[in-house]
């Protein structure tokens, strides 16, 4: 293999690796060809073999460096694994040789450092070396043992650029995991360690000072036990802090504060980072004094959360977050509590405080997921002698505790505008959940609503978790489907940037898909679930649910976009939607006659017997029994489809109106929801091409096979109901009614009243007369819904043309049925 050909050769492997978690099939294949590629041993004598291999391994190394290594540590993981009990270990033999030559190499980068010329580049490939000897280390850190003392120089690199900072930060990693597994090592080699850590931490920034902290933790809690040389430092940042602290509070507006911020941000940090280490209540460090210094540190710490620069509570509570992972008890503590809930749950709270909030969450639950990894390691070798599950509950059982008194404020900030709230939000959740901390059914309805989020990152993990969820309790799913739909519409209020713009409820990419979609499909293998699912949801578009217009408009997007497979799955929406049309378009119409004014039908009178006859058809409250039962007469005149007709109608109905117009706009935001129904219904028709017929002769009673076919979907047919998305835009509920406003509002009605007369015929028709009704109906709908052909007698699909002799009769075939 040629040079020119690695950075192919590099981006192929970096595709294929990151494939090691997935489906059974394609793991093991990843794991075959990797183990091919870099864990068979290699010759001693083949050193451009070797080379090459190491050169592949770093560079795959380091263009993952901003997407994470999990995908090295698995792999390692599963190959190490899977030769356990074998006796000939090729995989464990090529390890010891690739950490072998990977110190080898970073001598010579460390030689060739000097040359300025080529200075970037080795810079670059010393950082990916040490970056993999990490990894290895994580995974089998004795490999590294032999190494230690060639690592130790590395922590004097003087720090210039970022890579030399990463070069620092990963030896410390290194010796953290691996002088504790070292036999005898010389008190020269531990004392310079120490050392070298602690100058890194009192000269460094925030990232170095963690890592150095986490190292020095080690060697001295596991080896050294030079707990005089860490109090010592402790007691340094503490001091400085409670100067700080006692000045603050005699002069709250002294600038000694400001102009010693740097000490009293460091300080904050680096006494959090110690206490995240180190026990200080242990008589190693604090000897027979009786003061509490956990509990001293905490009120420290929570007194700087309350300063008015952000900068330092920021920093106040990242100190705060080290020591809880030493001490959670302490989050228990009410001023804790208070602190934490507030952050999280007050709108206008600051997002970096938010943020830091859920962080310092994440990171315990991190933390403990890590030590009850390491206790479960030890008890196996210990089997005998302990009760593991005993150890294991205690811990958990104190987690578990701890996710319950921030969980409700934790799951509020998924309606967060800002991504990276959410985010955090999601994480800590995910470890929840995978921990087993709390019962799974309350996180469904948000994991639904993160399931719609606009980053595919978290819609991704959100639709992981509800799997994982169903697979281990069926059912918890559906009991919560509805509930994160509306939830689902409340994270889309949140993300939406501009609030003139109603929410829709699908993606405004060339899928077109609903929002909602993942759920739809972990819902619809169940038919009686499924249909349970979307029935609730069209019973939210019944006049008595009063549910806003822009929910209504969300869901029925969604509504239009699942995707659907089966030709039952559309059929028995457009069954329940005539069901619903039924009921709630009688109610509409009924109220809306019920606050028109009785007597002015004295006070008007009427020009000619044409205009008489329109009064009667218009709705009014003096419209009698008589006329009102004659459908054939009205359809003549539905049919004459005259302008003057139509007019006049308008007006009778106007002459009627009350004064107060609460009950127009009250018939206006009522009527979107059937308006949204009947543009879903022709929606739904036009994109899987079905005829009245078909839709009539649909029962929902039948077998489920007659009606299994696929769905043959129409391109390009999208949903758009006008008249919805002009009556939230206008903002026509909040606004003042115009006489133009109140004209279409009264032609909306008594197009209404039109179709409702239409909807379902009263008796058996003549020959000829099916036509007149369907053509009615047709009219209204057009001009309800702004226009819009509705096709209502298309047979368009192969199904629909054995509909021959009832394809006319709209919806007359529930009659002859």
């Amino acid at each position: 293999i040629e040079q020119p050909t690695f950075p192919k050769i590099t981006e192929m492997c970096v595709k294929m690796i990151r494939r090691v978690n997935d489906e059974e099939g394609i793991k093991k294949l990843v794991n075959e060809t990797f183990q091919k590629l870099w864990f068979t041993p290699t010759p001693h004598h083949d050193k451009e073999a070797m080379t090459r291999k190491i050169l592949n391994i770093t560079d795959v190394v380091a263009a993952c460096r901003d997407t994470g290594y999990d995908w090295f540590e698995q792999l390692l993981q599963n190959l190490l694994k899977s030769e356990e009990d074998a006796s000939y270990k090729p995989v464990k033999k090529a390890c010891t040789q690739l950490v072998d030559n990977l110190v080898e190499h970073i001598l010579k980068y460390e030689e060739s450092l000097s040359d300025s010329d080529n200075k970037g580049v080795n810079s670059g490939r010393l950082v990916a070396c040490i970056t993999t000897l990490f990894l290895f280390s994580k995974i089998r850190p004795q490999l590294m043992v032999k190494h230690a003392m060639t690592m130790q120089p590395y922590l004097t690199t003087k720090c210039s650029t970022q890579n030399d900072f990463m070069v620092i930060c990963n030896v410390a990693k290194i010796l953290e995991l691996v002088v504790p597994l070292m036999e005898h090592p010389s008190e020269t080699f531990l004392a310079t360690i120490e050392e070298d850590l602690m100058k890194l931490i009192i000269k460094y920034g925030m990232t170095v000072v963690q890592h150095c902290v986490s190292c020095l933790g080690a060697v001295v809690n596991k080896v050294t036990q030079n707990y005089k040389f860490v109090w010592a430092c402790f007691n340094r940042y503490y001091g400085a802090l409670s100067k700080l602290k006692s000045q603050h509070q005699e002069d709250p507006n002294s600038t000694i504060l400001t102009a010693n911020k740097p000490a009293l941000l460091r300080s904050l940090f680096t006494v959090g980072a110690l206490c995240r280490h180190f026990d200080f209540d242990h008589e190693d460090f604090k000897g027979n004094s009786k003061v509490n210094i956990k509990d001293k540190v905490l009120e420290l710490l929570m007194y700087f959360t309350k300063h008015s620069d952000e900068e330092v509570q920021t920093k106040a509570i990242i100190g705060l977050g080290f020591a809880f992972i030493q001490h959670p008890s302490l989050m228990f503590e009410q001023e804790v509590k208070t602190l934490y809930n507030s952050i999280l749950s007050d709108k206008n709270c600051s997002v970096n405080l938010k943020i830091q909030v859920l962080k310092n969450l994440q990171t315990y639950l991190q933390e403990e997921d890590t030590r009850m990894q390491q206790a479960d390691r030890d008890w196996k070798k210990v089997a005998k002698q302990e009760d593991l599950k005993e150890m294991g509950d205690i811990s958990s059982g104190m987690s578990s505790s701890i996710m319950q008194l921030y969980l409700k404020q934790v799951l509020e900030a998924f309606f967060h505008t800002q991504s990276s709230v959410r985010h955090f939000a999601l994480n800590v959740i995910a470890l929840t959940l995978n921990q087993g901390l709390i019962h799974p059914v309350q996180c469904v309805p948000y994991l639904i609503a993160m399931g719609t989020d606009p980053e595919p990152s978290m819609r991704n993990k959100a639709d992981q978790q509800l799997v994982e969820i169903d697979k281990k309790y069926a059912g918890f799913i559906h009991m919560k489907a509805v509930a994160g739909m509306k939830m689902s519409y409340q994270v889309q209020q949140a993300i939406n940037t501009c609030p003139k713009d109603p929410v829709r409820g699908f993606r405004h990419d060339e899928s077109s898909s609903a929002l909602c979609s993942h759920l739809y499909s972990m819902i619809r293998g169940n038919r009686q679930h499924r249909r349970a699912f979307l029935i609730s949801l069209l019973n939210l578009f019944d006049d008595t649910a009063k549910t806003e217009v822009n929910m209504l408009l969300y869901i029925a997007d969604n509504l239009a976009c699942f995707p659907y497979q089966t030709q039952e799955e559309p059929l028995f929406i457009m069954h329940h939607i005539d069901i619903t049309l039924s009921v709630s378009g009688s109610n509409l119409l009924q109220s809306f006659k019920e606050s028109m004014v009785k007597d002015k039908k004295k006070e008007r009178k009427p020009s000619s017997d044409e205009e008489t006859e329109s009064d009667s058809n218009s709705g009014s409250e003096s419209e009698s029994e008589e006329e009102a039962s004659k459908p054939r007469r009205l359809r003549k005149r539905a049919d004459s489809d005259s302008d003057s007709d139509e007019e006049n109608d308008i007006n009778a109905v106007m002459k009627c109106l009350p004064e107060n117009s609460a009950p127009l706009i009250e018939f206006a935001n009522v009527s979107q929801g059937i308006l949204l129904l009947l543009m879903l219904k022709q929606h739904l028709k036009n994109l899987c091409g079905f005829s009245d017929s078909k839709i009539q002769k649909y029962s929902p009673s039948e077998s489920a096979k007659v009606y299994d076919k696929a769905i043959n979907r129409k391109t390009g047919v999208h949903f758009h109901p006008k008249q919805t998305l002009d009556f939230l835009r206008s903002d026509m509920a909040n606004s003042k009614i115009t006489e133009e406003v109140k004209r279409s509002i009264v032609k909306q009605y008594l197009d209404f009243k039109l179709l409702m007369e239409h909807l379902d015929p009263d008796e058996e028709e003549e020959d000829g007369e099916v036509s007149a009704s369907t053509n009615a109906r047709n009219k209204a709908i057009t001009s309800l819904l702004g226009g819009g052909s509705p096709k209502n007698n298309a047979a368009e699909t192969e199904d629909d043309e054995s509909d021959g002799e009832d394809r006319g009769g709209g919806t007359s075939g529930v009659r002859r049925r």
